[in-house]
């Protein structure tokens, strides 16, 4: 029987989990970057920036655990701003220790007070950290108002790096170690369109409610990494923001949301490129299989909201698999999985799918037989010419990349045209079972001479 469950650490059981909490724009997400020794949660000078929950694991003075940047906490009655209250009250009780940023220049705010209120009815120890205190001799006086709570509090100015120090050495204190080792995760990117239910099929996977979920098209904007486990194996899940075309990309975060989408295709071992079932895939979505492709990942495609497909769509999954072959007709063999995150279908198929092209993904293959088919194979068709001789091939080698690639050996490597490129690709996943994986020949002189991509 299938199984998820929640692993917040890489590497290791039960990390224990830190969480960042506090007002928008009080420095949650600059501390999160200083931990972390990245520039994973976007930092900008507009409120409302970190949307998601953040989580990564750190390693610090011998101490492992996972630092979580959480949005920022608001009275404010828009709809993102009471998602994201919701989000991260529900989510504090599931984490160990809380730290909580205020911002000295502002002073002790009425939300302030909100948030200190939620923290401590969670009973988890807690460090309140007064931000923004740039000047020493002003640390006493703007941290007065802040003791009233009865917890330990520390002021700092994350931009000066000062203080930081002290946050760590509670944080470290705190945790217990962690010895346990788990291994390899197998990391899955999942990248697509705005609204197609990234978001909700991230939540539907992880059990849990860590992304924000609503009609609003963009609601996510940062990559969200979220290590779990599904039969008893180690996944670390990344859902990313939606792509849009360049010329919609009219908010410079938006820009940055795309730049962290691309990077988290790169880090992926397989990347689910997520399509809206009912709508099907559109030249967009061929540009995102293009870049995946690209990277040299393996893909599989997951047409979403496939139950309301089923309901408005005649012959439904044969008129979407006939869109998947027009739209990524560079592409054909690209595996389908049909999945309603609302109704959570289709997620089993899907974990199947994932480990298959993982499987093939490291797939080495016997020299002695990779030369057996490739000699079977170029003798089915004519061999290219290059000028007036015609293109000899020696023998076929497998390198040590992932996915798969492989060096032909030839005489004119320049001769090898893209159809017969075609060709060769063609019978090579057939026979090796490498569908949906993006394989790669690369065609070399025998004796001296450079190399060509094929």
């Amino acid at each position: 029987m299938s199984s998820i469950q929640s692993n917040t650490g890489s590497g290791y059981i039960d990390a224990p989990k830190v969480a960042i909490i506090g007002r928008p724009n009080v420095g949650k997400s600059t501390l999160f970057n200083i931990l972390t020794d990245s520039r994973k949660a976007v930092v900008k000078n507009q409120p409302g920036v970190t949307r998601d929950i953040l989580i990564q694991p750190v390693d610090i003075w011998g101490k492992k655990f996972d630092i979580i940047d959480t949005g920022g906490v608001t009275e404010a009655r828009d709809l993102f701003s009471k998602l994201i209250k919701e989000q991260v009250t529900e989510f504090l009780f599931s984490v160990d220790y809380i730290v909580a940023v205020m911002d000295g220049r502002a002073g002790l705010l009425p939300e302030d007070r909100d948030i200190i209120k939620i923290a401590k009815q969670t009973g988890k120890p807690m460090l309140l950290v007064v931000n923004k205190i740039d000047s020493p001799h002003e640390e006493d006086l703007l941290l007065s108002e802040f003791y009233e709570f009865g917890v330990e509090v520390k002021g700092t100015s994350f931009e000066q790096r000062r203080g930081v120090g002290d946050v760590l050495e509670w944080i470290v204190k705190m945790v217990p170690e962690i010895p346990q080792d788990l291994g390899t995760s197998l990391r899955i990117a999942m990248v697509g369109k705005p609204n197609v239910g990234k978001s909700s099929l991230c939540n539907c996977l992880l059990k849990q409610n860590r992304m924000l979920v609503s009609e609003v098209a963009g609601t996510t904007i940062d990559s969200v990494d979220a290590p779990f486990m599904y039969n008893d194996h180690q996944y670390t899940l990344v859902d990313t923001a939606g792509l849009r075309r360049q010329s919609k990309r009219e908010d410079d975060l938006e820009i940055i949301s795309a730049y962290k989408s691309a990077e988290s295709i790169r880090r992926a071992d397989v990347v689910l490129l997520v399509v809206d079932g009912v709508e099907g895939p559109s030249e967009q979505d061929a540009k995102i299989m293009q870049a995946i492709l690209d990277d040299h990942k393996g893909v599989v495609l997951v047409a979403n909201k496939s139950d309301l497909g089923q309901e408005e769509i005649e012959k439904y999954r044969e008129v979407f698999r006939a869109q998947v072959a027009r739209i990524f007709h560079f592409f054909v063999d690209v595996p389908i999985v049909f999945t309603s995150a609302l109704k959570s279908q289709g997620i089993k198929d899907l974990f199947d799918e994932i480990e298959r092209v993982a499987e093939k993904r490291s797939l080495q293959i016997k020299t002695s037989e990779l030369n057996d088919f490739f000699f079977e194979t170029i003798r089915k068709a004519p061999a290219p010419v290059w000028g007036q001789t015609n293109v000899k091939f020696y023998y076929l080698t497998q390198t040590y990349q992932k996915p798969p690639a492989f060096i032909a050996f030839c005489n004119h490597p320049d001769g090898v045209d893209n159809s017969y490129r075609r060709f060769l690709v063609k019978n090579m996943k057939e026979k090796f079972d490498l569908h949906g994986i993006p394989i790669r020949i690369y065609c070399m002189k025998s004796r001296r001479g450079g190399a060509s991509n094929l």
